[in-house]
């Protein structure tokens, strides 16, 4: 069974590979039959597949990520975050709070993103 650390570095993995684009990396990081939920009252990915449908829609480009606050406990981790995307000449951020479930083999078994369009800021 993973430790809260070896969870809370998955979630780093997560970020860096955001931040990149690095659409395959992540989706590697979610066991098979994993969902996403993002943000939390859209449609649930279920499955690689579907979870690497939706990342395939980051935007390549500057983009960046920056943790506020973490906390691993059990198998979960919830952690408030900034995604910032360039689109061209204009970049984004947003605020958002994720909660990650990881499976025994420590693969992320279920995410929800917490956001709303009040949580974008246009930089």
């Amino acid at each position: 069974m993973p430790s809260p650390e070896d969870n809370a570095a998955t979630v780093n993995r997560y970020l860096e590979f955001a931040a990149k684009g690095k659409v395959d990396d992540i989706v590697e990081l979610y066991a098979d039959d994993a969902t996403v939920e993002d943000p939390v009252g859209s449609d649930v990915h279920i499955g690689r597949q579907a979870i690497r449908g939706f990342y395939s829609a980051i935007p390549q480009g500057d983009n960046g990520t920056e943790v506020v606050t973490l906390r691993a406990l059990g198998n979960e981790v919830a952690f408030f975050w900034a995604l910032t995307i360039s689109m061209g000449d204009a970049k984004m951020r947003i605020d958002i709070i994720s909660v990650m479930t990881f499976n025994s083999d420590g693969k992320i078994a279920s995410m929800k993103a917490y956001w709303t369009p009040e949580n974008m800021t246009q930089l």
